[in-house]
């Protein structure tokens, strides 16, 4: 090979040796952990992950090319639960999304490194998780779901649908502190409303079937749902069995009423997978959580099936149903 022949060869490789490399850089594959405390079939947890996903496409991230996501999914179990997180943090993600207080807790005691993202934890500052919302700390940072104070706005719903209300029977996870801190706010309130307060801690399906035919053996009952992973799971079954128990419900998330539930009223659940995907983002590309504040709700949402009011012979007052965001008739 004569000597400007190879010049004019080394020169064009050693071009294309910064392109190779810049190639490579832009296809590294990222690997995203996901954690969900419902089933993989269930549909609000699809419209979870589908948002979630859409965010991270619009984003630039799409799965296969540069990016990998691993989803578990705990069907309420905290065993499938803890199962899950072992199996997610021994494939040493970049970030790990999870869901409610049941991922979360596990999680930290996992990995204090690995950067995780949260979505749906009620109080954060209060379980340990981060040291303050504007300065989360550590490796967690995300979006938090109605203060535990929220709560007692479905106390006052309760009583303006149905004035008669005396006793409101409040259906909760006593093994989860959402479901306590839910409790303790509307508890607190009760007086001011005339009502009476009372727990109904509950564990799987059968243990809320027994509850609520408990419960409304009593005259001028009414229900007050928390929310969790265990009534979010259960959510048709318990809007079934206030309907043909006559009894007046409240709930704490628009797929509580889109499953039967009377009435509900809480943020929206799924706009904060589409912000956690911006947070994902931001440290896939090299932000840390501790400098990332943990939100709160923007969105919250008043829901009336009024198909569920005919069927148990209630009336809506006109007012609440002219500020209703959605009637499902």
């Amino acid at each position: 090979m004569r000597r400007r022949e190879f010049i004019t060869l080394l020169g064009g490789a050693a071009a294309a040796w910064p392109l190779t490399t810049r190639a490579q850089q832009r296809e590294r594959v990222r690997r995203i952990g996901v954690l969900d405390t419902l089933p993989a079939d269930d549909p609000e947890a699809q419209a979870r992950n589908g948002a979630f996903l859409q965010s991270l496409q619009q984003l630039g991230w799409t799965i296969g090319h540069n990016v990998w996501v691993d989803t578990r999914w705990s069907a309420g179990s905290a065993d499938t639960m803890r199962k899950n997180v072992t199996e997610l943090v021994a494939l040493a993600p970049n970030v790990i999304l999870a869901t409610g207080t049941p991922s979360l807790g596990p999680l930290l005691q996992a990995t204090r490194t690995v950067p995780i993202v949260f979505v749906l934890v009620p109080d954060p500052v209060g379980g340990g998780f981060v040291d303050s919302l504007a300065r989360p700390g550590g490796n967690v940072t995300g979006f938090t779901q109605s203060e535990y104070g929220m709560s007692v706005k479905l106390l006052e719903l309760l009583k303006q649908i149905a004035p008669h209300v005396t006793r409101a029977g409040v259906i909760r996870d006593p093994n989860v502190t959402s479901g306590i801190g839910q409790f303790g706010a509307i508890q607190g309130a009760g007086p001011s409303f005339g009502v009476e307060v009372i727990p109904l801690g509950v564990r799987d399906g059968a243990d809320i079937e027994r509850a609520i035919a408990g419960f409304a053996r009593e005259p001028s009952n009414g229900l007050i749902v928390t929310t969790g992973a265990l009534t979010t799971l259960h959510r048709t079954l318990i809007a079934a069995l206030a309907a043909r128990h006559k009894l007046p419900a409240v709930y704490p998330a628009r797929f509580f009423a889109a499953a039967g539930g009377l009435i509900s009223y809480g943020s929206d659940r799924i706009e904060p997978y589409r912000r956690a995907a911006g947070y994902v983002d931001r440290i896939l590309k090299g932000e840390k959580p501790a400098d990332l504040p943990v939100q709160a709700p923007t969105k919250f949402e008043l829901v009336i099936n009024l198909r569920t009011a005919k069927a148990i012979g209630l009336d809506m007052p006109p007012t609440l149903l002219a500020r209703a965001d959605e009637v499902i008739e």
